[in-house]
This record gives structure tokens, sequence and C-alpha cells, in this order.
């Protein structure tokens, strides 16, 4: 039997994941028991999971949509890649991007079930420094300039969620936060220097609860994909956003895609940036140095 340590964020999906966390403890009785722990406060669940591998847990369980999973993953990747414990996901957020892209079921009962009785897979795992040497960890997503300002739009709506909030926030983003940014890059060694208007890295394909933006991006292949757009009428964007939707936006000559390492950014202005889902650098931090770098196989995951 796993010896499993349960972190729940009892206000995810707008305070739903509270009582769905609470319905399955029956179920976790009857597969063997696990220690529960609820979160309080932003990146509780990090401290959490840490102590977690630090006691000898065998599986450290995120109940919650992707913002817990990111807390908790860095948690995990605190301890030595020995001694790390897996990660289990009981998909009860908004989006649940991290699970859809994993291939963990939606449902809690045959999610906790997989938490227990199934098998790990090696997948990877993405770090972010900026040019102060701050750092985190991320699992899915690093989104940059237009799409860390429909982040930043999603979390002044309060009466929507799921795909619907983040439609939503990304109408009003076109609208309200439209400023292409220069920026000169190194990728993989190469230099580059381009201006443009939304830069996202994906770890796995999808974001936003349903946008595939990095449609041809696997986690488990060592490498990270980028989407980059160049500057274009707002008109355009909104002729991209069903595009996007159904993961044909590759065919538009202002969309770039491809693969990389390694990549570091330098801007002419202040960069926005969200890591799956949780704003880690507004406009008032005025990044402006960013590198990123794929850790390949640097989780386990039960599914």
């Amino acid at each position: 039997m796993h010896k499993v340590k349960l972190i729940f964020n009892p206000i995810a999906n707008h305070g739903r994941s509270g009582q769905a966390a609470s319905d399955l403890r029956t179920m976790v009785e009857k597969l063997g028991g696990a220690d529960w722990a609820g979160t309080e406060y932003p990146a509780h669940a990090t401290e959490l999971a840490a102590q977690a591998g630090q006691e000898g847990y065998s599986v450290v369980v995120a109940l919650g949509g992707d913002g817990t999973v990111h807390e908790v993953v860095n948690g995990l990747l605190r301890i030595p890649a020995e001694s790390r414990p897996a990660l289990g996901v009981v998909p009860m957020g908004s989006g649940n991007d991290f699970a859809f892209n994993t291939g963990i079921s939606f449902n809690p009962v045959t999610a906790i079930e997989r938490v227990f009785g199934g098998t790990s897979v090696v997948v990877d795992a993405a770090q972010i420094t900026d040019g102060g040497g701050r750092s985190e960890y991320w699992d899915n997503t690093c989104g940059m300039l237009f799409d860390a300002a429909v982040n930043i739009q999603s979390r002044k709506i309060t009466r929507l969620h799921g795909f619907t909030m983040y439609l939503t926030a990304t109408i009003r983003a076109i609208i309200e936060n439209y400023a292409p940014t220069r920026f000169k890059m190194t990728m993989d060694g190469q230099p580059m220097d381009r201006s443009l208007l939304m830069v996202v890295l994906g770890n796995g394909a999808r974001e936003g609860g349903g946008f595939t933006v990095t449609p041809a991006a696997k986690n488990n292949d060592g490498v990270l994909d980028y989407l980059m757009i160049d500057p274009i009428p707002r008109p355009m964007m909104f002729r991209l956003l069903p595009e996007v939707m159904a993961a044909k936006h590759a065919r538009f000559d202002c969309c770039h895609l491809g693969t990389f390492h390694t990549l570091t950014i330098e801007s002419d202005r202040a960069v926005p940036v969200h890591l799956d889902g949780e704003l880690w650098a507004p406009y008032e931090a005025d990044l402006r140095q960013i590198t990123v770098t794929v850790l390949p196989g640097a989780l386990r995951v039960m599914k």
C-alpha cells in the first residue's frame, strides 16, 4: 500500500472542491486510508507537499485545480529525485488542464482509485528564473504578454467559471490589453530579435480549460513547445480565437510554433507572466529578463 498524503484546496472552483473532497473520504478509507491536509493560504500546498516528501510519503495528491497542482509540484521538486514522492491529481478546479494533458480522469472517484491502484508515468516539468534570481517550477503552461493579460482579466470575473470565464477574459484582454513588446531571445543557443504580442510556453497542449495553444506539446517528450504571435490588429485576434480552440492556428503566418530546451528573454518593457494559471509577475513587477529550462522526467504521476 502507498503511504498517501491528500492535499486539498477548499476554495478551488469557486468553493465547490471542498465539498467534493469531503465526498471522497469514505472511498479513501475503503482504498486503504490516507492523511488529509487542507490549504489555508497561498503557497501552503507547496509547504505541505515538501513536508510530505521529507516525511516519507510515497504519493502526494493534489485535490483541486491547476493552481493546487502547481503548488504541490513546487513542493515535490524541492525533494531530491531519489526520494521524491509520486504526484496524484484529483481534478476539482475550473480548468484542470494538467489532468487533461496527462490523461487523468475527470471523475473524482476514478481519479482517486488510480492514486491507490494505478501505475506511475514519468512527465517533464520546467523552471523559470528572472533577472534577480527568483525561480519557480511549472508543470503545464507559462504564458507571457497577452496570455498573462488574459489571466489577470480572469481574476476580475466572479460570476463565471471554467471555459466561459477564460473566454470572457480573453475578449476583455483583446479590448483592454494589447501591447506588442520587443524581445531579444536566445533559444537553444540561437539568437532572435522580434516584436511579439503573445508568448506561450507549453509542457502540455491545452490551457484555459479548452484553448489548445501548443497543440503538439506532450509532457513526456523532454522538450517544451512554444507559440509566439506577431503584432496583429485586434480583429485578427478575434479571428484567431476559434482557430486556437480548434488547434488550427498553425496555418496562420502570424503564429510561430516550435520546441526548445532553454530560452532566455530580454524585453524593452515589463512582461507579465503566469505559471499554470497562477500570476507570477504582474505588470507592476517590471519583469524584463527571463530564463526557462525544461526538466525532463522530473515528476512521476499516478494514472
